[in-house]
């Protein structure tokens, strides 16, 4: 593959481990110190949050811990989009996303048909823009490379616009994509920004009650009244209404910290809660 092929890295080295070796030893400690609860069901989807990897990793980890070992085809990272662009819903130009860990390839064939169901659904599809500089998206893929089996397509989609009716389109044209294949989405957001620890427990836990309702109207309603944050909270409804039309029928909360638990700064923190979205056996 060619170098200007790959979406190079603006946050290895920073955000999470430069280094190949020590990337993925960090990332296994993550993986391998999440006790996870018995999850009954089929992994449909996660949802995972996207500070660096100090911060955040430990609770990512015990989403991806729920995948473990899978062999997957393809996974659609779902984030929201940080930056100015007048477009509502962007991907990437380039044929890869690069992380020291390697290449990992765009499933072009789904990109292709899941703009032409955007286009449907809504009027508009997915703008293609190089060189982004996007945390969100990217700093799920280490562990992804380290959690599955096997190498996968990465089918990524970030949220500029972030509002119910485009979460909704975004949702139905993602299931009407992935229907019948091997694949996972994966839904990136933090939590409340910048509150003292106590409000920010509150805060959270109404957004993730939310989470767990496997209603996305209400976690728009949260975001709206001030009841909780969620800076991801329409990649998080497109993915529920994604994984809803998927046959997945709950929500499981994993765990929940803040930056302030591993900084000791309980004064201004930033909360993350991992999930995943389940369909039970039996559907």
């Amino acid at each position: 593959m060619m170098l200007t092929e790959l979406r190079p890295s603006p946050i290895a080295g920073t955000w999470y481990e430069g280094d190949p070796v020590r990337l993925a030893r960090a990332v296994d400690t993550y993986l391998d110190s999440a006790r996870l609860p018995r999850l009954e069901g089929q992994v449909i989807a996660l949802i995972a949050p996207h500070a660096g990897h100090r911060y955040s990793g430990p609770v990512a980890g015990y989403a991806f811990a729920a995948i473990r070992g899978l062999a997957l085809d393809a996974v659609a990272v779902v984030s929201p989009y940080h930056n100015y662009d007048p477009h509502p819903l962007l991907t990437t130009a380039h044929a890869a996303y690069y992380t020291p860990l390697g290449p990992i390839p765009t499933d072009k064939e789904a990109l292709l048909a899941l703009d032409v169901h955007l286009k449907s659904e809504l009027g508009f599809g997915l703008f293609p823009i190089a060189r982004d500089r996007e945390h969100s998206l990217e700093i799920e893929l280490p562990f992804l490379q380290r959690a599955l089996s096997r190498e996968f397509t990465l089918i990524p989609v970030m949220i500029r616009a972030q509002e119910p009716e485009t979460a909704h389109g975004l949702g139905r044209a993602l299931a009407a994509v992935l229907k019948g294949k091997n694949a996972l989405l994966v839904a990136s957001t933090d939590l409340s920004h910048f509150y003292d620890q106590a409000t920010a427990r509150q805060l959270d836990s109404e957004m993730l009650r939310r989470f767990e309702s496997f209603d996305p109207n209400a976690i728009f309603e949260a975001e709206y009244t001030g009841k909780g944050y969620a800076c991801g909270h329409a990649a998080v409804a497109a993915v529920l209404w994604a994984a809803r039309a998927l046959g997945a029928d709950r929500v499981q909360v994993l765990h929940y910290a803040t930056s302030g638990d591993v900084t000791g700064d309980f004064h201004q923190v930033v909360g993350y809660g991992a999930a995943v979205v389940l369909k039970s056996s039996a559907c």
